[in-house]
């Protein structure tokens, strides 16, 4: 019997100790429930420094990596599984190195065509003597997800012009941080699902803030965000985020699934349209954006975590070909 349709050893990687430790915990703790639902023998493992020990001595088929954040998104997880020489789920070393990076992911996207705000990394510091570009602008760390630490300055904001050393923000946690200018208008996101045919968009959601932006709470508070799934957006919006994340999901080297968000200035038509970020490891919680979409497009939850193990472990395959052959 092939592999990929065997019933399977399945380690759940989940927790850490990332801001999004939490988000993480109900991540894994959904997927392992659907496979386990679905005939496979799972292994949840909360990880901790002892992770690769851990995993070596429950021996999985597969590991599925339920972590967001650092060290589960940003290639360092990825390199110890590829050392071990175990197939895991979601995208590879480089990619995750890549994408985490909102600096660097703008350097691998902007010149396929995708747009994207412009932006630069400022020092933390030297915004308590001068704003780094006009107002309304967004700060953000270079390499969190979830909207951890993301701030929006306007002319009226409370923190001060310039911004004072004592006013809350993520200057206050991060050394450098990404300054973009501030696009008005809608939010957005397109999840992308791997199959052996090829990337595949599963829609558009957009969400519909009831104050303020999509930051971290508003993600993961139930009642914050209201999810339009499908947007109510015209057809050649729907189009262009579609082709937008199956490139972005292209051109990163994306495995499994992966997610792309936008801001749409709906006055500016097709021009409006931006891409902020590619997230690798979209969340797996109740409240999250792609189960969502996947359902929306026919796919149930324990089918889409299915599909995303199965998709390693053709991943997996296709590496030990090439491996064998070069």
């Amino acid at each position: 019997m092939n592999v990929l349709d065997q019933k399977l050893h399945i380690a759940v990687l989940m927790g850490g100790w990332a801001n999004e430790r939490e988000v993480s915990l109900m991540s894994g703790n959904g997927a392992a429930d659907a496979l386990e639902s679905r005939g496979h023998r799972v292994t949840r493992i909360d990880m901790g420094r002892d992770v690769a020990a851990r995993i070596a001595e429950a021996a999985p088929d597969v590991v599925f990596n339920a972590l967001h954040g650092v060290p589960g998104e940003d290639g360092t997880v990825q390199g110890m599984l590829d050392l071990m020489g175990i197939p895991y789920t979601h995208s590879g070393v480089a990619t995750s190195v890549i994408a985490i990076d909102k600096q660097l992911t703008k350097q691998a996207l902007v010149p396929h065509g995708i747009p994207m705000p412009g932006g630069r990394i400022v020092k933390s510091e030297d915004l308590f003597k001068r704003d780094p570009m006009p107002r309304p602008y967004v700060l953000k760390p270079v390499n969190e997800g979830s909207s951890v630490g993301v701030a929006i300055v306007t002319e009226d904001s409370n923190v001060g012009n310039p911004i004072a050393r004592d006013a809350a923000g993520p200057w206050q946690d991060f050394r450098e941080l990404l300054a973009e200018p501030f696009i008005r208008g809608r939010e957005l996101t397109t999840a992308v699902i791997d199959s052996a045919e090829g990337p595949r968009a599963l829609g558009v959601t957009e969400l519909i803030i009831d104050n303020g932006f999509y930051d971290f709470e508003h993600k993961y508070t139930e009642g914050r965000t209201q999810h339009v799934c499908p947007a109510n957006i015209p057809a050649e919006i729907v189009r262009l985020c579609e082709q937008y994340a199956i490139k972005a999901h292209q051109v990163l080297g994306c495995h499994g699934t992966s997610r792309t968000d936008y801001r749409w200035d709906d006055e500016a038509g097709e021009d409006g349209l931006f891409v902020l970020e590619t997230n690798t490891q979209p969340g797996m919680t109740p409240l999250s954006l792609v189960p969502e979409q996947a359902k929306d497009a026919g796919i149930d939850y324990a089918e889409l975590v299915e599909m995303i193990v199965r998709e390693a472990l053709r991943v997996h395959a296709g590496k030990h070909v090439e491996d064998v052959h070069a």
